[in-house]
């Protein structure tokens, strides 16, 4: 499974166009409607394509065959199927390859900071021998939070809430 992000506004004029399925009716065969914004398909070497939106992000899950590499016809289509995978993607996320690379690096250095406050967190008040008690049960909460917000795949609340523990151990 993968997450890509949307540009904002993009799921609200993807849904007023019809939903995510009337859009992979443009790239993919054999698209049909999961529900509002959610579809499943197929086309060449994707076999199985599954897609929704769940907030501002695009989660999709692709099963791809190998093509047939001594057939040049085969590695052919191969290239194009890949091309309308990148074509879905663009118009799906409103952004563009790069973009979607940099999005994700983005997504993922949220949760790493979250981790890392909840590592720091936790050291300090290891070390720490006149930390009041109200502080320490504050810690504590925020840390649930965190956890909680890493859990549910919201790595920026997490991220802000590593930020707002942090603060209150320094």
């Amino acid at each position: 499974m993968e997450r890509f992000a949307t540009t904002r506004g993009l799921v609200k004029q993807v849904t007023a166009d019809g939903g995510l399925a009337e859009l992979a009716k443009k790239f993919f065969d054999n698209v049909e409607s999961t529900g509002e914004n959610a579809f499943k398909g197929s086309h060449g070497i994707m076999k199985s394509i599954e897609a929704h939106y769940d907030g501002d992000a695009l989660i999709v899950e692709v099963d791809n065959e190998k093509p047939d590499f001594s057939n040049p016809d085969s590695i052919k289509e191969a290239q194009q199927d890949r091309v309308r995978w990148t074509q879905f993607l663009d118009e799906s996320t409103g952004y563009d390859a790069k973009k979607r690379g940099d999005k994700a690096k983005e997504w993922g250095k949220k949760a790493n900071k979250a981790k890392s406050a909840i590592s720091s967190a936790r050291h300090f008040m290891s070390l720490a021998n006149n930390l009041p008690d109200e502080t320490r049960e504050k810690a504590e909460s925020l840390i649930e939070e965190i956890e909680a917000a890493l859990e549910a795949g919201d790595n920026t609340k997490a991220a802000g809430r590593g930020e707002k523990l942090s603060k209150l151990l320094n």
